[in-house]
C-alpha cells in the first residue's frame, strides 16, 4: 500500500509488480548529498534548444524517476529563469521538479517540506 504525497490517495500495488510499474525505494543519505551537489553545481551548459525541445528533454529526465536527473532539471530551469522568462510549460515543469525533489528529500532527511524548500531556495539566491 502506498500513500500519495500531497493528495488524499492510497494506491495498492502487488509487490511482485513493483519493479515493472517503476516503483523504487527512497534515496539514501549518500544520494541526498549527490542531489545537493547537482543543485549547487554551476557552469553547466544549459540547452539552447527551443523551449519545446528543452521541454521534451527535461520531461524525459523527470520520467526516469532519478532524483539526480530531476535536480538537473530544477537547477537548469532556476538558472534559466534568472536570464529570461520561462514559458508556461517550463514554469509548470519547474514546479513539478521542485515538488518531487522537496517531497522525497523531506522524507529522507526527516524534515518538513518547508525546511527543505528553504534549503533549496537558498542555493539559488
Amino acid at each position: 500500500m502506498l500513500r500519495v504525497l500531497g493528495k488524499d490517495m492510497t494506491l495498492m500495488v502487488p509487490m511482485s509488480n513493483a519493479d515493472s510499474v517503476g516503483l523504487r525505494n527512497l534515496i539514501t543519505n549518500e544520494q541526498v548529498e549527490e542531489v545537493y551537489e547537482v543543485l549547487r553545481k554551476r557552469g553547466e551548459k544549459i540547452s539552447t534548444a527551443t523551449w519545446n525541445r528543452r521541454h521534451r528533454e527535461y520531461m524525459d529526465k523527470i520520467r526516469t524517476g532519478s532524483l539526480a536527473k530531476i535536480a538537473t532539471v530544477l537547477r537548469d530551469l532556476y538558472l534559466l529563469r534568472g536570464d529570461k522568462d520561462l514559458s508556461y510549460g517550463e514554469r509548470n515543469m519547474l514546479e513539478t521538479a521542485r515538488a518531487l525533489l522537496i517531497q522525497e528529500l523531506a522524507l529522507v532527511k526527516e524534515k518538513t517540506e518547508d525546511e527543505v524548500e528553504k534549503e533549496i531556495e537558498a542555493m539559488f539566491t
